[in-house]
């Protein structure tokens, strides 16, 4: 057995911090006993111990998000950059007195924090990735710059796609595709409601509300369907200061004379998934992954979702969704229209999903995970 500290710079409940306490929820306590550090309080810390898993808070003395990638200034950058490395020099003698085997840090700054506290702690740093380290995310100098710097420090990588693992430098690195599974509901995709006819469809979008995660371009799109659904849900919160981004798409729906119902953050999303005939992921960069497709196939919606990245390699499109290229409002609107006006399609697709859903179960990701870790921990040992 071997004890491994998860690292992250948030606790906020963004995608990275829920999959990663899906994982930490599944893993086999007789194979890795998981350790989860955040560096600052926040809704996940509390979630974390509610299911048990052990969770510590060593508030760093700097704003972190000072270090974004539209940071006003170098100046700012370095000032950042030497608070992370103090505070990575406070988390490794942290990891030496939990006696941990090894780091996994889940973020980039994680990873920059990381790397100073696996060099004092002696144990190997892991990254686990859950953002494409590309020019669309980062600018082109900066990524070029994360993705070297990833591959110095770091002893392997656990990517959440191959599209993730496509954007990094791995030459020599062991790496695990270990996908953001997700807890299947127990409840059968059976109990729940057929697809309604086209005048009575509910259309959900579930995800953060900021830019590139495209909600602009699905209102657009739906303004503009020959159907209109009856009911259309936006789930999610605006985080990291993206409230005007939430502002902006009420207008937008205002506007549009639409009637959305925007629920702001939800722990779980299920109930409204169990609703809604149509699921539509809309991102309008590369997703790493998209695990909210894998929730709603699982929920037994029909499925609509973007590419290139992640989903791609979830959905064969016209079997188990439809794949749309990103920010393309006419593909998202036709796409729409086929599915709002035949039910019987809708049932089809949400059938074959749920079935391919399966794949993506927790405990598989969980078990090669936990192989990954101890693999690279017993080569350290010799």
């Amino acid at each position: 057995m071997i004890r491994a500290l998860f690292l992250s710079h948030t606790a906020a409940p963004s995608g990275a911090e829920l999959a990663t306490m899906r994982l930490l929820s599944a893993l086999d306590p007789a194979a890795v006993e998981p350790v989860m550090m955040f560096t600052e309080n926040g809704p996940m810390v509390r979630r974390f111990r509610a299911r048990g898993i052990r969770t510590l808070v060593l508030p760093n003395h700097f704003d972190s998000r000072s270090m974004t990638i539209d940071a006003a200034g170098i100046r700012r950058l370095v000032v950042g950059g030497i608070g992370l490395v103090r505070l990575g020099c406070r988390l490794g003698s942290k990891a030496r007195r939990l006696e941990v085997d090894v780091l996994v840090a889940g973020s980039t700054k994680a990873m920059l924090m990381g790397a100073v506290a696996a060099r004092r702690a002696r144990v190997p740093l892991i990254w686990s990735v859950h953002d494409r380290i590309s020019a669309q995310y980062f600018g082109r100098l900066l990524a070029g710059v994360i993705r070297l710097l990833g591959w110095l420090v770091s002893a392997g990588y656990l990517v959440n796609s191959r599209s993730t693992a496509s954007s990094l430098i791995t030459r020599r690195k062991p790496l695990a595709v270990v996908y953001p599974g997700v807890e299947l509901d127990p409840a059968p995709v059976a109990a729940r409601s057929p697809q309604r006819p086209p005048g009575e469809v509910v259309v959900a979008v579930v995800g953060r509300l900021t830019p590139w995660k495209g909600q602009d371009v699905f209102l657009r799109a739906i303004a503009a369907v020959k159907a209109r659904p009856r009911q259309v849900f936006l789930v999610g919160g605006a985080f990291f200061g993206e409230e005007p981004y939430r502002a902006e798409l009420t207008r937008l729906a205002d506007v549009l004379r639409l009637e959305v119902t925007f629920t702001g953050h939800v722990e779980d999303p299920r109930r409204y998934l169990r609703q809604a005939d149509i699921l539509v992921h809309c991102s309008v960069l590369a997703e790493p992954f998209g695990q909210v497709v894998v929730e709603g196939m699982a929920a037994g919606c029909a499925v609509i979702a973007t590419r290139p990245g992640g989903p791609a390699e979830i959905i064969e499109s016209g079997v188990h969704g439809l794949l749309v290229d990103g920010g393309d409002t006419a593909q998202l609107t036709a796409a729409l229209d086929t599915l709002i006006a035949d039910p019987a399609l809708r049932s089809e697709l949400a059938a074959s999903g749920a079935s391919a859903a399966r794949a993506f179960d927790i405990t598989e990701s969980a078990r090669i995970a936990a192989d990954f870790l101890t693999s690279v921990v017993e080569v350290r040992r010799g």
